[in-house]
């Protein structure tokens, strides 16, 4: 970077070289990488486009192309956080390849011929009116079969929880487009969630994960195999797990035996597993994660390739890529700057792909040839979009809470390099609450971040009591704790940078958005350390999200575990819900929502709004049509970024330059 005056200015008011559609245009990552033939495909964002999901694949050359256009969306809402959404195989020479994937405007799932001239997208599923319709997800294609295995879930009645998930066949023939009798049910729906199938190499056997209400799936879940028959599965049992054991990951290897993801030493660790006993053996035991919650269907930790070793990601916090050798336990770490990799390993013989980031650079697609040990982007580079030298500079932290519990943060400080401020000025800082809550914010590249840090304004991400990487003790400090563990965590971060001199006391925020806006809102009305919030799609009234049918079916009964059991602690919904003491609030608020959220639904909002009405306090509301829970398209990112920090400069008191001002309602 070249020489450059450097401006004294108050923090906040620091001209940035990153405005809100440069940051909006950046949202997203690459997702669901997997090799057809000798090309990798994989899907993509596209903020502009409506927030649409295209399909993209890498051509032998390295020209990368969008495979479909607009309207097309790749993108499943099983579960409604989705799944796999695509499969694809090679059919080889003068035929090319053939791609299967769900559409996310009616859920059907589509089968496309990109390499046949004139192909368009033809249905392979018919649509339902009932509830919401038809949804698959984590799909395989078995050419040989001439099926796509995949999870079906399918409402039988018009409420949120009137439904059930099978394990299911759709032929690639097109012949259930329309008839929904064609698609061949491999399980029942005794489990009311389900994974895809892992077919054996031998292809006599499938394994695949399931669990029940209450419990989610980083809770209890159990593997179950069968045997594979021309009409099915037969003689299905269950192999290992429980309610006190989670299985993330089931895979096979080579030689017919099964490697699973499972925390029953406490830690997310990979062990072999007899198919015939159930017997399990713990093939590199570490006080670290080899896996992560299951989210959504079809994440991938790790992979088996052919020589027998296992791709695998694992560590404390963020996980990086290892090669292990189940035969020793050993593990070797592969090299390179990537500090974050996403659970989307795959594996093709000697290759070995994933997705990863960095604290300063964004996902990229990577690929490892074992044979030379050597990594590298291959595909969804990275490129720059500001000068690296405005990127801040974040700082790995762990503080005490209360009880002395330690309690895991990111900093990322004020930083511009053509502005410092005044001496003696302690700078802003917010505080951000990553969702889930079970789930973890990532040290990677966040232009968002940067669009506050650029500005004078600091930002600490708190991974609180509850959140995953830190082992399964971390992650049940928040059993029947949450709204009370999160927010002292997060008060504790707020204090801690108060006390060492690094943060104004009077200009603390918060802000988060799903189960980070309950803890946000959840910490307004229950202390007075921060001067304002941000509350993006929130869970604000327990009783109504859960017992009142307010949320979709995966989450509707987490809150037994978050809070406790409904039918024995009422009381406890009730007094933990910040609607409940909307009268207690006097820092003013910013409320962001999506019209159609069925997650957490504008009624949650709407309640909290008329609990506060008349009250005095400085809040804007603002509603996005066509947004479901999170936002995709590239102006309403660039609305609510520019909403955020008209909220902080009103509040903290500086001006910002080029933002439209937030009109605040008392």
């Amino acid at each position: 970077m070249t020489d450059m005056t450097v401006n004294t200015a108050p923090y906040g008011t620091w001209e940035s070289p990153i405005d809100a559609a440069t940051a909006a245009s950046r949202d997203g990552r690459p997702d669901f990488a997997r090799i057809v033939g000798d090309e990798l495909w994989w899907t993509a964002p596209r903020p502009a486009e409506r927030g649409r999901r295209t399909l993209m694949r890498r051509r032998p050359d390295g020209t990368e192309e969008s495979v479909l256009h607009p309207p097309w969306n790749v993108r499943s809402r099983v579960i409604e956080y989705g799944g796999l959404p695509w499969a694809g195989t090679d059919r080889g020479p003068g035929r090319g390849a053939l791609v299967v994937f769900a559409h996310f405007a009616d859920q059907r799932l589509f089968a496309y011929e990109p390499d046949v001239p004139g192909s368009q997208p033809r249905p392979l599923t018919p649509i339902s009116s009932l509830g919401g319709g038809l949804r698959w997800a984590d799909l395989r294609i078995h050419a040989d079969r001439g099926e796509v295995w995949c999870v079906l879930e399918e409402f039988t009645g018009q409420r949120p929880t009137d439904l059930r998930r099978v394990v299911a066949a759709v032929p690639l023939d097109g012949s259930a487009a329309e008839d929904r009798t064609r698609v061949r049910e491999l399980t029942d729906d005794s489990h009311r969630f389900v994974t895809a199938p892992r077919l054996s190499p031998d292809g006599t056997r499938a394994v695949w994960i399931a669990w029940d209400h209450p419990r989610m799936p980083w809770d209890g879940t159990q593997v179950l195999i069968a045997d594979v028959t021309d009409d099915g599965f037969s003689g299905a049992r269950t192999l290992i797990g429980g309610p006190d054991e989670s299985i993330a990951q089931i895979e096979w290897a080579r030689d017919n035996t099964l490697l699973a993801a499972t925390d029953r030493t406490g830690w997310w660790n990979i062990h072999r597993v007899d198919p015939a006993t159930g017997a399990a053996v713990n093939l590199c035991p570490r006080q670290e994660e080899f896996a992560g919650p299951l989210w959504r269907l079809g994440l991938s930790w790790f992979a088996p390739l052919d020589n027998g070793l296992i791709a695998a990601l694992h560590g404390r916090g963020a996980q990086r890529l290892g090669i292990l050798d189940p035969a020793t336990g050993e593990l070797t770490d592969v090299p390179g700057k990537w500090t974050e990799w996403d659970a989307m390993v795959t594996v093709t013989g000697t290759r070995v792909i994933g997705i990863a980031a960095t604290a300063t650079t964004g996902h990229e697609i990577v690929e490892l040839d074992i044979r030379t040990g050597r990594p590298r982007a291959v595909a969804a580079h990275h490129s720059d979009a500001v000068d690296p030298d405005e990127l801040p500079a974040p700082v790995e932290r762990t503080f005490t809470g209360p009880d002395g519990r330690e309690i895991h943060a990111h900093l990322y400080p004020p930083h511009n390099p053509a502005f410092t401020a005044p001496e003696g000025e302690l700078p802003p800082y917010v505080l951000w609450v990553h969702g889930g809550p079970t789930s973890r914010a990532p040290l990677v590249l966040d232009l968002e971040i940067t669009y506050f840090t650029s500005r004078g304004i600091g930002i600490a991400e708190v991974n609180y009591g509850g959140s995953t990487g830190y082992g399964r003790a971390y992650r049940n400090r928040l059993r029947e704790q949450w709204g009370v563990v999160d927010v002292q965590d997060c008060v504790a971060v707020a204090e801690a940078l108060v006390a060492e001199g690094v943060a104004d006391p009077a200009r603390l925020g918060i802000r988060g958005g799903s189960a980070g806006g309950w803890t946000t809102a959840a910490a307004l009305v229950s202390c007075s350390t921060f001067a304002c919030g941000a509350i993006s799609f929130p869970v604000l009234d327990l009783t109504g999200w859960s017992a009142g049918g307010e949320t979709h079916d995966f989450e509707s009964q987490y809150l037994e575990t978050l809070v406790g059991p409904m039918a024995k602690v009422p009381e406890r919904y009730r007094d933990r819900s910040p609607v409940t003491h909307a009268d207690r609030i006097r820092a003013p608020f910013l409320l962001l929502q999506g019209l159609d959220d069925v997650i957490c639904p504008p009624a949650q909002c709407e309640r909290f709004l008329a609990a506060i009405a008349g009250r005095g306090i400085p809040h804007a509301y603002l509603t996005f049509d066509g947004e479901g829970h999170g936002f995709r398209r590239q102006e309403n990112i660039v609305r609510c970024l520019e909403a955020e920090l008209s909220l902080y400069a009103q509040v903290f008191g500086f001006i910002p330059p080029s933002v439209p001002t937030l009109e605040l309602t008392i």
